[in-house]
This record gives C-alpha cells, sequence and structure tokens, in this order.
C-alpha cells in the first residue's frame, strides 16, 4: 500500500513523529467523499471482518439474541460479562471445542485481576471466544463437523468467504491465518467500507440486519468499558464500528456513510484520532483524542451533514 501522513505525535509544537496510512469514507450512494494513501490496495482487515464473518452466519440461518451477535463480532475484553455472553453462544459446549488459543483477557484490568488470581489462560479469555462460538454452533445448524472448522476448505469458511465478497463486492485477494486461527481474507479499505455500509443499513428482518442490531444494542459486548470502540458507539447513535490489530477501523452510521482506515505501522494511538476527523466530516462529533496527536489529512472543508 502507498499510505500517506495522517497523523502527527507533537511535543511542544514540535513534530515529534509521524503516523502514515490509508483512509477512505463513503457516502451513502457509494460515492467517495474522502480518500488517503490507496484505499483500493490489498489489506489484511484483521477483526473488523468480524461483522462480516458474523453477517455470513446469519445468512447461514443462524440465530442468536442481539447480545449473541454483540459477541459473534466482537474482539472483547474478557470482562465477565463477555465471557457469559460467550458461553451463552456455546449452548452447553465446553469452552475446549473452541478453535482459537488461550490466552488472557485481553483488557489491562481484567487481565490484572485474572493473573493476580491464580487463573490460567483460558479459551474463553479470548478475545475472538465470541466468533469462535458462533462458528461452532453455525456448524451444528448446518449439519457440519466442527472437526477442522477453521480450514478455508471447510463448507463453513468457504461460506464466509462467499459472503465476504458479496459484501465487499469484489473477489478476494489472499487468504492468510489470523492470530486467532481463523482464516483471514484479505480485502480492501474501499471493500470494506462498502460491506459495512451494507450491514449498517440492512432492512429489519435481513440477516444482515441481525448484526447491526446486535452491535448497536450491546457495543459494550464489542469491545468492552474501557474500550474506544465501545465509548464511540455510545457517543454517536445508529453507529456501527469495529477495530482491528495493526490499527484497523470501520465505521458505518444507519444512512450508509461508511468509514474504513488502516495506520501503516499498526500503531493503535494514530488510530482514534483519524476516526474522530473522520466521524467529524460526517456529521458526527466525537472527542478528537489525545492533544499531543493530530489527524494531518486533508479533508474538504466542512460537513457532509
Amino acid at each position: 500500500m502507498t499510505h500517506e501522513p495522517l497523523v502527527e505525535l507533537v511535543r511542544d509544537g514540535m513534530v515529534e513523529g509521524v503516523h502514515h496510512g490509508s483512509a477512505i469514507v463513503l457516502a451513502p450512494d457509494g460515492s467517495t467523499l474522502f480518500t488517503a494513501g490507496d484505499p483500493d490496495a490489498a489489506m489484511y482487515p484483521r477483526s473488523t471482518a468480524k461483522p462480516l464473518q458474523a453477517t455470513a452466519m446469519a445468512r447461514l440461518g443462524l440465530r442468536l439474541s442481539p447480545a449473541g451477535f454483540a459477541i459473534a463480532a466482537a474482539s472483547h475484553s474478557g470482562e465477565p460479562r463477555h465471557l457469559d455472553a460467550a458461553l451463552d453462544v456455546l449452548g452447553g459446549r465446553s469452552p475446549d471445542a473452541l478453535g482459537n488459543p488461550a490466552d488472557f483477557p485481553y483488557d489491562p484490568v481484567e487481565r490484572d485481576v485474572w493473573v493476580a488470581s491464580g487463573r490460567a489462560p483460558s479459551r474463553l479469555a479470548h478475545n475472538c471466544s465470541g466468533k469462535h462460538a458462533a462458528m461452532l454452533a453455525t456448524c451444528d445448524l448446518n449439519g457440519w463437523t466442527t472437526d477442522g472448522y477453521l480450514d478455508p476448505a471447510h463448507p463453513l469458511q468457504r461460506a464466509i468467504a462467499a459472503t465476504v465478497e458479496d459484501l465487499t463486492g469484489h473477489g478476494i485477494e489472499r487468504v492468510a491465518v489470523d492470530g486467532c486461527g481463523a482464516p483471514l481474507f484479505a480485502t480492501t479499505l474501499r471493500g470494506l467500507a462498502t460491506a459495512v455500509a451494507k450491514i449498517a443499513t440492512a432492512a429489519p428482518g435481513a440477516p444482515d440486519h441481525l448484526v447491526a442490531d446486535g452491535i448497536r444494542k450491546h457495543p459494550e459486548l464489542v469491545g468492552g468499558s474501557r474500550r474506544d470502540v465501545t465509548a464511540v458507539m455510545r457517543a454517536v447513535p445508529g453507529l456501527i464500528a469495529k477495530d482491528g490489530f495493526e490499527a484497523v477501523q470501520v465505521a458505518a452510521l444507519p444512512d450508509g456513510t461508511a468509514i474504513a482506515f488502516k495506520i501503516a505501522d499498526g500503531g493503535d494511538r494514530a488510530r482514534y484520532p483519524v476516526l474522530a476527523a473522520t466521524l467529524k466530516l460526517c456529521g458526527a462529533d466525537v472527542p478528537p483524542g489525545p492533544e499531543n496527536l493530530r489527524f494531518t489529512g486533508h479533508l474538504p472543508v466542512g460537513s457532509l451533514r
């Protein structure tokens, strides 16, 4: 990807560091409102793919509560409510059935409490356990073996890949393995923005809407009580948003205005300033983030609304 400067770290008026990246903002009709860098280059969406994966499972017939779809689309913090929600999706299965690695909770506070109590890493505590629980449930529903459910050739993963192509509007560039062991389908930032816009505007009753509804009703499950992705969804009515490792972010308003971006060096501190700036362009006013981090992209003058 050919990135450009997006965020500067400023100390006493002097630029101390620069984060490059690529970004895109799409209007409700799919036209391009803003780009930076190369939003059409192949990239790995990391956990921003989870709403797309959850949508695929809804299209395969999975029916969960709103909390269930929220945790299926989550990179959760490992708080007790997250573990309870994932257990509910497991539906009586042992957490040992999960194909993701054992881990400590993602949230530092929860992790410290976990370690201080002498608890070992757990598959349930892994931030992707909700997605994996939903994958197991989808296999059961469709009569597919759960053995090898993470293999790209498994019927579940083939169906997810087809949905990713449908939502993004183009073929999968490359297949890798994500940190949780699930297939990771490369796409573009434009494709990601297009996909999340479709999910955000899905009609009530449609499978895709079940995912958007879950995310909107339970932003605390998608991230956590100390996560900016949860805070920004609480601050902007109807917004669906998802963060991912390597500083990838997607977000969409109810009208289909959509944002997708990636920070080139994976520096997560640069992610929120870009999110705040692009949301402001879309008419959603959220706090700009730390004063010493400033967005430097050349956004159009004024607001879209």
